[in-house]
Parts: C-alpha cells; structure tokens; sequence
C-alpha cells in the first residue's frame, strides 16, 4: 500500500473501476494522493503488477462487514453424544430416543454408544445389535444413518445425522 510499492512500473485502475494503463509508481501516488485516496496493490503476480486507486480504510471495513455477515450466517453443526446400556429399559430408551430426536430438529448429528462393562461384551451382538438396529429403525424417517453399529473397543457406535 502507498510507499510500501517499491515496483518502478504498474498497470493503474482508478477509483471508479477504469484501466489507466502502465504508468510509474510515482505517477500512481501523485494521482492516489490527488484525489485523496490510496494506492493499493491488487495483484502482484501479473506482469506488471496491478494497483489500484481506492480508499483502504473503507475497503478493510467493508471486507469486515461481510467476513461477520457470512459468520452470522453461517450454521455450526455439534455432535451430540447419547450413551447406552444393555440393560436400559424400555421406558428409558423411548425417552432417549424422543431426545435423539429433539437433537435431529436442531440439526445436529447424534452419536449413539452403547457401552458394555465387565462380562456384559458378552451381549454386544446378540442385545447390543438388536437395541441399536431398533433405535435406528426408529428414526429412520427423522434421519439418515452416517455410520452403521460397530464396535470400538469395549462400545458400539452408530453415527445418525439430520435429513437434508
């Protein structure tokens, strides 16, 4: 920017968007500082460089204001964690279940675990498998499935997510 161009020649594009041509950099100042704006460089890779007249500090402004509306919106999806038992009851599991499904309306994806303790690993295909399949049959209309029940280490995992 400004005094930092230390190339001898660059192509000029003026305030309202037309091309000057190649002009010095000293000529490019003159006429930034004429019109009471600054020279800043654009590009840096083309032959010769491109600079252009514009005001900086409104520019920096302006890219600002887009950066925080593209932020705002913007949609952060969380993965949420729902923890099993083998032995966890019916009632308890319908009520887990509504919840996964809360968390599907948020548009968040779910992590279903089922943990399996001491002797229980014993059960992680027969009940472990038959209780994930049916928590996943379900939900199958309220969501899509990322990642079938499989085992990691000492838990079963199944990875559901919201329907687009």
């Amino acid at each position: 920017m400004n005094e930092d161009i230390t190339y001898p020649n660059v192509r000029l594009i003026d305030a309202d968007g037309t091309q000057r041509g190649i002009v010095s950099v000293k000529e490019a100042m003159d006429i930034a500082y004429d019109q009471g704006l600054d020279l800043v460089e654009v590009s840096d890779k083309a032959d010769p460089p491109v600079c252009r007249v514009m005001n900086y500090d409104k520019y920096r402004y302006e890219l600002k204001k887009k950066q925080q509306e593209a932020k705002k919106k913007q949609t952060v999806i969380e993965t949420k964690e729902m923890k099993f038992r083998p032995k966890t009851e019916e009632h308890d599991l319908n009520f887990k279940i509504k919840k996964i499904k809360q968390f599907l309306a948020q548009k968040n994806k779910v992590k279903v675990t089922m943990r399996f303790r001491g002797r229980e690993i014993v059960y992680a295909q027969s009940i472990g498998l038959a209780a994930l399949t049916k928590i996943a049959d379900t939900l199958r209309e309220d969501c899509v499935i990322l990642q079938e029940p499989k085992m990691e280490g000492r838990q079963l995992v199944m990875f559901v997510g919201p329907k687009p």
